[in-house]
């Protein structure tokens, strides 16, 4: 049993970047997060449906900087959940407006995920949770989640009719 509060949340992510413009227009102009507040040409901060920021970006240590090479310790990935399916499905038509190539796309059994990297090579998972009662358990009640295929072109048909009304969600 967690000594936790269930309502605890992870409130956002601060991360190091190389070239501040670029991951700006990544997680903006890609990803579709808000630019709430820039701190000069050193940090910014953005957000989903104006809170103050979910996510961090500063050059303070970074600028120029390479990535962490495979097998250093480091962050593995964030974790971005959307509220539906159809969100998550327009994520992934933006990605591929954008040129961006997954590195993988799961079903997890309690949820559906897409992965890949920003430019800086920070892992990032686009994901959405199914309603917690169609998540899979055993005979004894235990959560058995798994490490299916997804299948993105179903994903993506998901938000056709959206993309081809021209209408935004």
């Amino acid at each position: 049993m967690s000594t936790l509060s269930p309502d605890t949340r992870i409130g956002h992510v601060h991360l190091k970047v190389a070239d501040l413009e670029r991951a700006i227009g990544f997680y903006r102009d890609v990803l579709g997060f808000d630019l709430m507040q820039r701190m000069g040409s050193q940090a910014a901060f953005l957000s989903a449906g104006g809170y103050h920021h979910h996510i961090g970006l500063n050059t303070w240590d970074s600028a120029g900087g390479d990535p962490p090479p495979r097998g250093s310790t480091g962050l593995y990935h964030l974790a971005i959940l959307f509220p539906t399916r159809l969100d998550l499905s327009l994520a992934l038509r933006r990605l591929g407006e954008h040129g961006v190539q997954l590195h993988g796309a799961s079903d997890h059994g309690v949820s559906e995920a897409l992965y890949l990297d920003d430019p800086d090579g920070n892992g990032i998972e686009l994901y959405w949770d199914r309603p917690r009662e169609a998540w899979p358990v055993d005979a004894d009640g235990n959560l058995t989640m798994t490490l299916d295929p997804l299948d993105v072109r179903a994903l993506l048909a998901l938000s056709d009719d959206v993309a081809s009304d021209g209408a935004s969600h």
